[in-house]
């Protein structure tokens, strides 16, 4: 995942749980490391301290067990992020659009995401519900990448051998 970030970004940040030791990585100085400042306060305080951290007008956010993201789509979202009057560029999945991965406007999200942390929220799609997200249509995504892998993520072990 990380690996197919720096294809596309020049600065990739990660966010790491509270405590424990910062993993090796050879690609040196396009990682930047970020703790999440609280153990359990959901995945919107995580991308928050992530938001905090980034340099571009730009971030895209994608999940760490989501290891095919395909470097064309993630592309085509950026591509779509610098023409569409939008905070935030998401892909259909099935009639609807799927959090991860999103490309956001760094600004805009980051206040946004402080807001919602402040009023108790801590679900991602808070903040998506709370931005105004232009949906790239599944038929035009999938012509890059017609098996979804980049949708794919590993909840059970067992999803490993997909």
């Amino acid at each position: 995942m990380i690996l197919r970030l720096a294809e596309v970004c020049g600065d990739v940040v990660v966010v790491l749980p509270p405590d424990g030791a910062e993993p090796s990585t050879p690609l040196g100085p396009l990682v930047r490391f970020v703790r999440d400042p609280e153990e359990g306060e959901g995945p919107l305080a995580g991308t928050y301290a992530g938001l905090i951290a980034v340099r571009s007008s730009h971030a895209l956010l994608a999940a760490g067990d989501m290891p095919d993201l395909r470097t064309g789509v993630l592309l085509e979202m950026l591509r779509v992020a610098d023409e569409a009057p939008a905070d935030a560029i998401a892909l259909a999945d099935e009639g609807r659009f799927r959090p991860l991965p999103t490309v956001v406007a760094t600004e805009r999200a980051r206040d946004v995401a402080h807001a919602l942390l402040h009023d108790g929220h801590r679900r991602l799609r808070d903040l998506f519900e709370a931005l105004r997200v232009a949906v790239i249509d599944e038929p035009t995504w999938r012509a890059i990448d017609p098996d979804a892998r980049t949708l794919f993520d590993v909840d059970e072990p067992g999803d490993l051998d997909r």
